[in-house]
């Protein structure tokens, strides 16, 4: 494969990859046949999306993408027990798990039964004490007071502690992936369930949710009764979503789009107070759910107190959500300095074991379980390879994982599991969790790496950057960046174009922060764009600041700046590579 402007190793020491022929071929009859920028072109062309498809892809409709809710398994026994719970005003308890999706499924049914009269009650395990999902002690606790227990977002894997829920009706609202048996209760509704089609296997908990609310909803409607405003809780469809790293492709596309238009309205409170303690003065895009809301909703679940997303995202208080939203982000800050030590030491065992193995991984005493799943989110951006992290307290280790595109995961650690290598383990796709000893590690690990080599994993060149296309100063206008960005949103399986500025001259460049740099640079014209480089140091690309007048391509994120009231281009700089 020829390398994109011959950058065979870049200053970050990456090969660029551009567009291939037939991609290029498909841009071009974007722009002629549905009239498109070429940048937008370019974008649309990477997805395989047809100048006849251009106009739908670009507007997204919720009504022509949303699947039959009753297209999933148990959807009617769900339907029928929730709606004779809510006949017979019987007492509600929601279990959910501590992060994002786990609240905003939370959430959303708390809300939804709130608006029909009936108060639920939350409860959200603590990480450290109970672990992940139902336990015994807890699912006893709530059928003695509840008639009905809802699992959201867990549960699937959970048959002693559902079959500890005695008095109790039990319904699993879930996406992880299922066993071939499943818990003895009212319901499992969840796309990742061994009998499913897999059509609808991308759903965060949160939109299985919001599909069992579509059919709640035309049941009573059915009946004659008006059920509450559906399209006004896609901002929390929306926030899973993006957070769970749902790959944003067919109906989760449309929900996060319109979710975010949701979001910008502001109704939520404890979105807005959350919005406003992280200063957050511009319309929501899809990098806010991700990196700016997100782990402030999960700061609670990891190292605080475990509802406390939940609470904030269902709460109906204004001065409630200004609590919750501030307590959320003191303990977003104090996350990152923990995050930062077990990232630095994680990252350097994993460096002297080997990055380029289709497993990097990472074990150690006293690593906050609330982190490890971040830390290894970290080590795989770093290496592009699934990445596990373990902390240990004793002889238990308790660890998480992330993957990459095409490698799945969740799987492989339930094959672990099954194996009896682990004591314990699931998740889906992209994320994973694992419960273990000391004896197991080694050889979990290493079969866990066979297992993941068999998908592909570290074949994929880790120095390979793959670019959209390139770009001149005098054409990225406000107005041409606004049409890239209606062309998201971006995330998961569907990453934020990347361009190039080819033969640029550097006009400044200023260290910022820790590590940053900032800089501008030109086409030799009158045009003069703004980048800023994000951990510039250990990238190696403060070695822009020497750069003596040389030409030099640029490559990274176009995006616009706001500040002040005002919208100004800025390129986040990924790589750059001296012009030959």
């Amino acid at each position: 494969m020829t390398a994109f402007l011959g950058v065979t190793e870049s200053l970050t020491g990456r090969r660029w990859i551009g567009p291939g022929v037939e991609t290029e071929r498909l841009a071009a009859a974007l722009t002629q046949g549905a009239g498109l920028e070429p940048p937008v072109a370019a974008v649309l062309a990477q997805r395989g999306v047809t100048p006849e498809e251009a106009a739908g892809f670009l507007a997204p409709a919720l009504r022509d993408l949303l699947p039959d809710p009753m297209v999933l398994k148990d959807m009617d026994p769900a339907a029928k027990r929730l709606l004779a719970a809510l006949r017979r005003r019987e007492r509600i308890a929601i279990f959910a798990d501590y992060d994002v999706d786990g609240g905003s499924s939370a959430a959303l049914l708390i809300c939804w039964l709130r608006e029909m009269g009936i108060e639920a009650t939350l409860y959200v395990p603590d990480r450290i004490d109970e672990g992940y999902g139902p336990n015994d002690a807890a699912m006893e606790a709530l059928a003695r007071d509840h008639d009905l227990v809802v699992c959201v977002d867990c549960g699937t894997l959970s048959h002693g502690p559902i079959a500890a829920a005695k008095g109790a009706d039990v319904i699993v609202l879930d996406h992880h992936l299922a066993a071939a048996d499943l818990p003895e209760c009212v319901a499992v509704v969840n796309p990742n369930r061994q009998d499913e089609t897999g059509e609808l296997a991308h759903l965060c908990a949160a939109a299985v949710v919001f599909l069992v609310l579509v059919e709640l909803n035309r049941r009573l409607r059915e009946a004659g009764v008006k059920g509450p405003d559906l399209m006004a809780m896609l901002d929390l469809v929306a926030l899973a979503t993006v957070a769970d790293v749902a790959p944003l492709t067919g109906v989760n596309r449309a929900f996060v789009r319109q979710g975010l238009v949701v979001m910008g309205r502001r109704q939520r409170p404890g979105l807005v107070a959350l919005s406003d303690v992280a200063r957050l003065d511009r319309p929501p895009a899809s990098y806010h759910l991700g990196f700016v809301l997100g782990p402030r909703v999960n700061a609670g679940g990891r190292i605080g107190q475990a509802d406390l997303g939940a609470r904030l995202l269902s709460t109906a208080d204004a001065g409630e959500a200004a609590a919750l939203a501030k307590r959320l982000d003191d303990l977003n800050t104090d996350r990152r300095e923990i995050e930062a030590r077990v990232r630095e030491a994680a990252l350097a065992q994993a460096a002297e074991r080997g990055l380029d193995a289709p497993l990097v991984w990472a074990a150690e005493d006293g690593w906050h379980p609330g982190v490890v799943g971040i830390v290894a989110s970290r080590l795989k951006e770093h290496t592009h390879r699934p990445a596990i992290v373990i902390g240990f307290d004793g002889d238990e280790g308790k660890g998480s994982g992330r993957s990459v595109s095409g490698v799945d995961l969740g799987a492989s650690i339930q094959r672990l599991a099954a194996e009896g290598l682990i004591e314990k383990g699931g998740g889906h796709k992209m994320a994973a969790g694992l419960s273990l000893t000391r004896a197991q590690l080694e050889p979990a690990m290493a079969r866990l790496s066979e297992l993941l080599a068999k998908q592909g994993a570290g074949t994929g060149g880790a120095g390979d950057l793959r670019l959209d296309g390139v770009m001149m100063p005098g054409a990225a206008s406000p107005e041409l960046i606004e049409k890239i960005e209606a062309a998201g949103p971006y995330g998961a399986a569907a990453p934020a174009p990347r361009f190039v500025f080819p033969s640029m001259r550097i006009r400044m460049t200023r260290p910022v922060g820790d590590g940053h740099l900032k800089l501008a640079f030109t086409d030799g014209g009158t045009g003069s764009i703004d980048a800023i480089c994000f951990d510039a140091q250990r990238l190696g690309l403060d070695a822009l600041q020497a750069h003596q007048g040389r030409p030099v391509h640029l490559a990274g994120r176009v995006e616009l700046n706001h500040w002040n009231g005002r919208a100004r281009v800025q390129l986040r700089l990924e790589d750059a590579a001296w012009a030959e």
